[in-house]
C-alpha cells in the first residue's frame, strides 16, 4: 500500500463529499484496516465516485464510498499475491470489542496532530484524512510538485501506521495544527485559511474546550478584513490603512459573541486572549480610535500565557502607539533581536519617533527577513520611501 492516486478530475465537488471521509476512512479502520490502508483505499474510492456518479448517483453515498474503499483495498491485497491477500482478510476479520465507538472526525483530527508528525506534515495530513481534499488540491496550494505533497503525505502516514489508536496528538496540538494552516493563508484554487474556519467550525461542534472557540473567534476575526488587505497589484495595506468599509461585519459579530462565551467561562487561553485583541481593532471606527492601552492590557497576558519573544515584539508596538514610540523601542530593547518581525517592528517604531536614518535600513533588514512576496515588497517600499524622504531633506530643494 501507500500508493498515491493521481486523476484529473477532482471529485470534491460533488456535494457533501469531503464532510464524509472522515467516516469512511474510520469505518475501514474498525473493520481492522490500519490508517495508511484504509486512507489510500478512500482516496481511490473518490477517484471512482468521479468516474461513476455523475452518470449514476448512488442512493447512499458514504455506503457506496464505503464499499467501493472497501473493494480497491481488496483490489490492492489481490495484486501483492495470494499468500499476502489470505494474511490480510484474516487481519481484518471483525473482533468483538476492538474498536470502541467513537465520533470519526474528531478521532482522525488527534490521530493526524499524532506529536510524531512535524507541523507541516501535520497539515498536509489533516487535508486529507479531515479535509478530504486530493493530494493535487493540497500541492497546489502549496506551490509544491504533486509528486513532492505525495511524498510528504506518505511520510506521514507511515509514522504514523504503527501507532495505536490511545496515542493521538492532544487538544493543544490539534489547535496549533489548525492555525498553522490558516495563516498558509490563499495560492492556488484552494482558500486554506476558509478551509481552516470549516475544520475548526467541525471541530467546535464535536469538543467543549474554550480554546477551541477562542481559535475560531480568532480566525473569523481576521478572516473578516481578509477583502481590505490588499490593493491594487497585490499590495500589503497595513491594518491602519485599510478601508474599513470593506470588512465582514457578519464574521466581525460572529468572531465577538464567540469570543464572550469563551471569556464567561473564565478558563482563558492564548487563542482567547489573540481573539481579545483582534476583537478590539475590529471594534475600533478608525485606526485612530483604537483603544490601545487595553490591547497593551491583553498583550501582558498573552506574555504570562507563552512568554514568547514573537508576543513581546508585538506588545512592544502596540506600547509604542499606547505610550509613545520610546517607550515601544524601550520593550523593543529587551528582546532578541533575530525573533521574527523584530527588524519591522523596529523600523516602525524609529520612523514613529522621527529617527528616519535608523528606520530605513531596519525596513531593508526586515525586507530581507519577510517570509512572505508581499510582506517583503511592502517593506522595501517602507524602505525606500523614507530614504527619498531622507534624500529630499538633504538635497537643499526643501521639504515640508
Amino acid at each position: 500500500m501507500g500508493r498515491e492516486v493521481s486523476h484529473e478530475g477532482d471529485p470534491m465537488e460533488e456535494p457533501g463529499l469531503r464532510e464524509r471521509v472522515p467516516h469512511v476512512v474510520n469505518t475501514l479502520v474498525r473493520r481492522g484496516l490500519s490508517f495508511v490502508a484504509a486512507e489510500d483505499a478512500v482516496q481511490a474510492a473518490l477517484v471512482r465516485a468521479v468516474e461513476v456518479w455523475p452518470q449514476d448517483p448512488p442512493g447512499n453515498p458514504t455506503g457506496w464510498l464505503v464499499t467501493a474503499a472497501w473493494r480497491a483495498f481488496l483490489d490492492q491485497v489481490r495484486s501483492d499475491g495470494a499468500r499476502a491477500l489470505r494474511e490480510e482478510r484474516s487481519a481484518v476479520e471483525p473482533q468483538p470489542g476492538a474498536a470502541p465507538s467513537r465520533d470519526d472526525t474528531l478521532w482522525l483530527y488527534f490521530l493526524c496532530a499524532h506529536p510524531a508528525l512535524t507541523p507541516s506534515s501535520a497539515v498536509a495530513l489533516t487535508l486529507r484524512a479531515v479535509g478530504g481534499l486530493t493530494t493535487r488540491q493540497i500541492a497546489e496550494a502549496y506551490l509544491v510538485p504533486e509528486a513532492t505533497m505525495a511524498q510528504r503525505i506518505s511520510r506521514a502516514k507511515q509514522r504514523i501506521a504503527g501507532v495505536g489508536l490511545d496515542r493521538p496528538g492532544t487538544v493543544t496540538t490539534v489547535l496549533r495544527v489548525l492555525y498553522l494552516l490558516f495563516n498558509e493563508g490563499y495560492s492556488g484554487d484552494i482558500d486554506l485559511a476558509a478551509e481552516a474556519i470549516r475544520l475548526t467550525r467541525q471541530l467546535t461542534a464535536q469538543i467543549d474546550e474554550t480554546e477551541v472557540s477562542g481559535l475560531l473567534a480568532l480566525m473569523l476575526l481576521h478572516h473578516a478584513r481578509r477583502e481590505a488587505r490588499t490593493g491594487t497589484g497585490g499590495r500589503l495595506v497595513p491594518l491602519s490603512e485599510q478601508d474599513r468599509g470593506l470588512w465582514d461585519t457578519r464574521l466581525i459579530a460572529e468572531g465577538i459573541d464567540l469570543l464572550q462565551k469563551a471569556l464567561a467561562r473564565e478558563r482563558r487561553g492564548e487563542y482567547q486572549v489573540q481573539a481579545a485583541i483582534a476583537a478590539l481593532h475590529a471594534d475600533a471606527p478608525s485606526a485612530e480610535e483604537t483603544d490601545w492601552p487595553q490591547i497593551v492590557e491583553w498583550y501582558d497576558d498573552l506574555v504570562a500565557l507563552t512568554g514568547s519573544d514573537v508576543v513581546r515584539t508585538n506588545r512592544a508596538v502596540a506600547l509604542g502607539e499606547a505610550e509613545g514610540p520610546r517607550a515601544g523601542l524601550a520593550a523593543l530593547a529587551a528582546i532578541d533581536g533575530t525573533t521574527p518581525r523584530y527588524a519591522a517592528a523596529s523600523a516602525y517604531l524609529h520612523e514613529r519617533a522621527g529617527d528616519l536614518d535608523i528606520a530605513a535600513p531596519a525596513y531593508a533588514e526586515a525586507a530581507r527577513r519577510a517570509t512572505s512576496e508581499a510582506e517583503r515588497v511592502h517593506l522595501e517600499r517602507q524602505a525606500v520611501r523614507l530614504r527619498g524622504v531622507q534624500g529630499w531633506g538633504r538635497s537643499g530643494e526643501g521639504s515640508t
